[in-house]
């Protein structure tokens, strides 16, 4: 298996995505990075479908959630934390998300991912 052709193309790459449903993560696992990277923005037609898949190995890929969320995309961090925020368990992903919410960068406030951050917690203690 050429695990090249399970990353989506372009923006509205649908179909590729749609061909992940039939791949465990362990399959996946070398191109994860690369899947994440269709969540970079979540008006892509792709990224849905992609989210919507990822979602079930949440756990699995904290690590690399970790490293987007210590990062300074602040657009890919606020829709990691849309997308993953409130199903997550990972101490480590939990404890990024309470750094970006109370303990911002001036580019996680302008871009609202410290707002973000701030309601997703919020939801995981009700």
């Amino acid at each position: 298996m050429n695990l090249q052709q399970l990353i989506p193309k372009h923006k509205a790459d649908v179909e590729t995505a749609e061909k992940l449903r039939s791949y465990s993560y362990a399959e996946v696992k070398p191109i994860i990075r690369q899947l994440l990277c269709w969540l970079q923005d979540m008006n892509w037609p792709v990224s849905r479908p992609m989210a919507n898949y990822l979602l079930q190995f949440t756990e699995e890929i904290s690590p690399e959630l970790v490293n987007i969320l210590q990062g300074d995309d602040v657009m890919w961090k606020y829709w990691i934390i849309d997308v993953f925020g409130s199903t997550t368990t990972n101490a480590a992903v939990i404890k990024e998300m309470e750094r970006i919410a109370y303990n911002p960068t001036s580019n996680d406030v302008d871009a609202g991912v410290d707002e973000i951050a701030r309601e997703v917690l919020a939801l995981r203690t009700r």
